[in-house]
Formats: C-alpha cells, sequence, structure tokens
C-alpha cells in the first residue's frame, strides 16, 4: 500500500500540508495523536489542534478532487469520530471538528480506507479547476509534480516553516489571487505571445513583490534559489523576511508587457461554464460550515444526478464537476435545501465568519450568529463590492488577508477594522450588547448615503474611516 495514510503517517501525516522537515519530531502510528497548542502548527490526522470543541483535523487531499465515494466516506467518518461539522477553509482545505484522543485512530483508518491520502511537504497551492479549465494558459499541476521532485531530492533538506505556501497558477477562470503566499507562480503570455511564469513573494496577486518572470524550464530553480534562502535564515522565515532586491539580481528581468489569463475571475459559487458543453456547478456551505448528515444527504442527491468528482475551492467552495446541463436546476434547488449557497450574487458570500464562540477556544463572540445579524439589518453592505470579516480573535484563520470591514472578538467587546486585517489598527470599538444595533446603524449609513449606481465599497470610501466610526459608536 505504497502512500497509503497509514503507511506514511509516522513522517508525511506528521508534517503535514505545509510542514515540510519541521522542527517537531515524530511519532509511530495514530492511535495516541499529540494534541497542538503550538501557533503555526498545521493540526493535522496525527497532530490534531485542541480548541473549543474538541480536536480539529485540517486535511488537504494529494489528489485535485474527490470521487462522490471518497467524499461520502469523509463525511461519515466526520459524524462517527467527531461531532460532524466540516468546514472548507478559505484556501479550500476541509476541516474536521469535535474530535477525541480517543476517536483519532478510527478517523484516520476510516480515511486511509476511503483511499483518501493527504497532502504533504510544502503547501503548493493549484486553482480547482486546473486540468478542466480550457482557457488556463499552462499546466499547473505538472510544474507542481517537477517541483515536488525537486523539493524531494534536495540534500540536506531545507527546514521551512510549518505555514510556508507557494501558490501556482496557470490562469483560468478560478484563480488564487486573493490568496497569500511566500512564494507566488503564475502564468502569463508576453508580447510574443511566449508562455511565461511570474514569480513573486510575500502577498497576494496584488501585493506580492515581483522578482522575475522566467520560461518553464527556469521556473523550478528558481522557486528551489527561494527555499534554500528561507532556510539560511531559519526554520520560521517567510516570503516577507527575504530580501527582494538582492535576490532579484539573480534573475533575468521582467518583461515591459505581459498578461496573464485574460477577462475577470468568475466567482468559484454558480454555474462555470467550461467551453461550449461542459459546466461546473459551485457551491458554498453556509458561512463556510456543514453538518456531515446534510453533506451526505446531499451527496446521494448529487450521485443521483450524475456528479462525478468534488474539488474544494477558494472562498469556502466546493466544485461539482461531470454534472450533466439538464440536472444543474435540480441540484441547485437540493443544494440549497441542504444548506449551501448557490448564487454568486447571495449576500451570504460576502459575510466571512470565522468558526466562532464554541468552536474555537480563542473566539470572543459568535461569528456565525453576527453574520446572521448582519444579513438582517445590514445587507446592504453585502453587495458584492466588499466582504465582511467577522473574526472571534485577532488571528483572523477566516480571512487572512485585508477586508473592507473586519469585526473582530475582544474581551471587552469589539475592535472595528477598516481596510485592513484582524490584527490591523481598529477605527472604533463597541461594548459587548452593541454589535447588532452598530451593525443597523452601518446599513442605515450606508441607506442614507449612496449615491445611484455606488457601490457599497465606493459609498464607504468616500465617506471616510471617521464617518464610518462614528456610526458604529451610536449604533
Amino acid at each position: 500500500m505504497k502512500g497509503s495514510l497509514m503507511v506514511a503517517v509516522d513522517k508525511r501525516t506528521i508534517e503535514g500540508p505545509g510542514c515540510f522537515s519541521q522542527e517537531e519530531g515524530g511519532g509511530h502510528g495514530v492511535a495516541a495523536p499529540s494534541p497542538s497548542m503550538v501557533r503555526g502548527a498545521c493540526p493535522s490526522l496525527s497532530a490534531p489542534m485542541q480548541t473549543g470543541d474538541g480536536l480539529l483535523v485540517r486535511l488537504r487531499p494529494s489528489t485535485p478532487g474527490l470521487t462522490v465515494t471518497q467524499f461520502r466516506a469523509l463525511a461519515e467518518a466526520a459524524g462517527k469520530h467527531g461531532n460532524g461539522l466540516i468546514e472548507i477553509t478559505a484556501r479550500g482545505n476541509f476541516q474536521l471538528r469535535g474530535m477525541t484522543a480517543q476517536s483519532m485512530a478510527g478517523l484516520a483508518a476510516d480515511i486511509d480506507r476511503a483511499r483518501i491520502v493527504p497532502e504533504s511537504g510544502v503547501a503548493i497551492e493549484v486553482p480547482p479547476l486546473d486540468g478542466v479549465d480550457p482557457s488556463q494558459i499552462a499546466d499547473a499541476r505538472a510544474l507542481v509534480d517537477r517541483l515536488r521532485r525537486a523539493i524531494d531530492a534536495l540534500d540536506p533538506k531545507p527546514r521551512l516553516a510549518a505555514k510556508l505556501a507557494i501558490i501556482v497558477d496557470g490562469g483560468g477562470q478560478l484563480t488564487l489571487d486573493e490568496l497569500s503566499a511566500d512564494i507566488r507562480l503564475k502564468a502569463i503570455r508576453s508580447s510574443d505571445d511566449t508562455g511565461l511564469w511570474t514569480l513573486a513573494i510575500a502577498g497576494t496577486d496584488a501585493t506580492a513583490t515581483p522578482l522575475a518572470a522566467l520560461p518553464g524550464e527556469q521556473v523550478v530553480a528558481g522557486v528551489v534559489t527561494l527555499l534554500k534562502a528561507l532556510a539560511e535564515i531559519g526554520p520560521r522565515a517567510r516570503g516577507r523576511d527575504l530580501d527582494a532586491a538582492s535576490l532579484r539580481a539573480r534573475f533575468p528581468a521582467l518583461p515591459n508587457h505581459a498578461r496573464s489569463a485574460i477577462g475577470p475571475a468568475a466567482s468559484p459559487v454558480g454555474l462555470i461554464r467550461l467551453g461550449d458543453r461542459r459546466c461546473v456547478v459551485g457551491l458554498r456551505p453556509s458561512f463556510g460550515q456543514i453538518h456531515a448528515r446534510d453533506l451526505i444527504r446531499f451527496l446521494a442527491l448529487a450521485e443521483a444526478a450524475g456528479v462525478s468528482e468534488i474539488r474544494t475551492g477558494p472562498e469556502h467552495s466546493l466544485l461539482l464537476l461531470g454534472l450533466p446541463r439538464e440536472r444543474i436546476e435540480s441540484i441547485l434547488a437540493a443544494a440549497a435545501a441542504c444548506g449551501f449557497q448557490t448564487r454568486a450574487d447571495d449576500p451570504a458570500n460576502y459575510a466571512i465568519p470565522c468558526a466562532g464562540a464554541g468552536a474555537c477556544a480563542s473566539a470572543h463572540y459568535a461569528t456565525r450568529q453576527a453574520a446572521a445579524d448582519l444579513l438582517e439589518v445590514g445587507s446592504g453592505l453585502l453587495d458584492g463590492s466588499l466582504r465582511v470579516h467577522l473574526s472571534g480573535c485577532i488571528k483572523g484563520c477566516a480571512h487572512p488577508s485585508a477586508a473592507m470591514l473586519t469585526i473582530v472578538g475582544a474581551a471587552t467587546g469589539y475592535a472595528i477594522v477598516v481596510n485592513g486585517s484582524s490584527s490591523s489598527e481598529p477605527v472604533a470599538y463597541i461594548g459587548k450588547e452593541k454589535l447588532k444595533s452598530a451593525l443597523s446603524r452601518l446599513g442605515e449609513l450606508l441607506r442614507n448615503n449612496k449615491a445611484a449606481g455606488e457601490s457599497a465599497r465606493q459609498c464607504l470610501k468616500r465617506l471616510g474611516r471617521d464617518a464610518i466610526a462614528t456610526a458604529l459608536r451610536q449604533g
């Protein structure tokens, strides 16, 4: 059983996604996992993380997607060995909640029986439709395979940060532009229409620092150069610690004219067309979370409708492949009945809560209830032009990058951040019992000041931080 979970557990699953050559030592087997409380650690099958509702496991399969049978097995294992809550993270990972030390061995065994092999080593992420989207510029997974072989061949092995992430984006309709990464590769077409890969560090597509544009045969060596530079700095080094100026001098100059994929990125929720005949249906569990019993009920309907594969995507999404077009409307109705958001314009897509109090030991408030309150009293904010991040604490797990509006839980109430992340300086503080009224007041501010044709983001930007802070305090 080469590559199976049980065989690999003493190294592969202990390291987990993004945990290549960690400092922590490994054990053997999965009977007695060690819950991790270390900030920056990866909650994998053999190193689950202790949180408010038990042990948390994060899992990214090594395959692009799962069959319906595998997905059902995963859901059944979550219900049997945990509390049944399954989350899709912003980066498209599975999170299974509510396990105990005694139930972990059974969970690992069931996942192994389903032939779901967790990804291991350095976390390398590709867009979910790579390989099936005809609009993509280059084959990202082929490049990832070459890159992993090169990393595996390194001697000595580089000691890298546990959460170090690499994004390899071959272009196409669904991108990973809004996800932050330590190292970014993105396929582009130069002015002479030759294929190149941009190499950048530390940030999202918009904020990362570009270093070079490399032909395919030079890309792997370029990334290995950066990994070695990180290892030289130390095992906690991240992309932001690299010296961009000195590194840029080691690569060819960036071209003056280059373009990436044509057209805006599609929403991962709703119907995504792949040429004339094929399409993908994107769903989002309500606020990124679904119970195993609801998921199992939906999977039976999806299988009967002809779904052949399910992939996870950005923005907490699930992507259904193989669905005949004549079955799309019925499966969308079934998905909505099972607790999924099915429309790209659903206001709930733009409220991003973390697990919240009760589920997470660090959270100071019930974030999902706050998201429901926001939909009730301030849905005008959620027109698609901005996201509202409801973070139970300053860690910002559900949306690590900046948001137009972030509500951060604190011991005495809430900190409100405008155009920043959960750890940014807030513009206002509000008391524990005043959040819903503050959201209502903010919705009223928008209704009273929004000009014709103006988006919520444009209106709030025009009004400015002081007006937002005043409205929140009055709430």
